[in-house]
């Protein structure tokens, strides 16, 4: 049983690393709750790597996993500093990376149960066996909600700053990342303060790192 249910991940990941992605497992979700309620439609579409601005790339690295280029998709030290401060504060962090994003956003379903723990643990050891760094970060970037029914950074970009995802600068970027914590309650094109401060320590960040970090993947 346990082969057969890796040979089932294995198959769609293996595809993956080399085709689009048409639609992502939460866009399914999106889509059917539709059904029971009024909900915008889904915007997608999906680009290559080259088609992404490398400020986009950049920002999400600072914002979502600085650790990135260097994990092999579980940053255990982010793991360590999340268990610390969950012992001491009401307000949960997260410690997952943006490989272990990717492979939850495409194959799984929203939730916190021991399950969907085990399964994302097991898609993001295939993912990076199987995928590089370039490739994960190209997927997660097509497939991560950015607004309501909002999907991947090129309909990010069009709907909210009305051009290509290759041409977005590096505040547009750094609000796009900002949003990505809570996409259905913070706005990239009418930023809160909230977001226009996270943005702000964003492209802090992208200018720390560097665009090195992107083109070195």
């Amino acid at each position: 049983m346990s082969a057969a249910l890796a040979l089932l991940g294995l198959g769609p990941v293996a595809a993956f690393a080399v085709l689009p992605v048409p639609l992502s497992a939460f866009m399914l979700g999106y889509e059917f709750a539709g059904f029971t309620d009024d909900r915008p439609p889904l915007a997608h579409e999906w680009v290559p790597w080259s088609a992404i601005a490398t400020p986009m790339k950049l920002a999400v690295i600072a914002a979502e996993d600085q650790n990135f280029p260097h994990h092999h998709g579980f940053d255990i030290e982010a793991i360590r500093r999340a268990m610390v401060h969950n012992r001491q504060s009401e307000r949960l962090r997260g410690a997952s990376t943006i490989s272990q994003q990717a492979a939850k956003n495409l194959f799984l379903w929203p939730g916190r149960s021991w399950l969907r723990k085990g399964l994302e643990a097991g898609y993001t050891a295939l993912i990076e066996a199987l995928w590089s760094k370039r490739r994960i970060l190209t997927v997660y970037l097509n497939i991560a909600e950015f607004g309501r029914g909002v999907y991947g950074v090129e309909a990010a970009a069009q709907r909210y700053f009305h051009k290509p995802a290759a041409r977005l600068n590096r505040h547009e970027a750094a609000l796009l990342a900002a949003v990505l914590p809570n996409p259905v309650r913070l706005r990239a094109d009418r930023p809160s303060a909230y977001v226009a401060a996270r943005a702000a320590w964003i492209e802090r960040q992208m200018r720390q790192l560097g665009d090195a970090t992107v083109e070195d993947l």
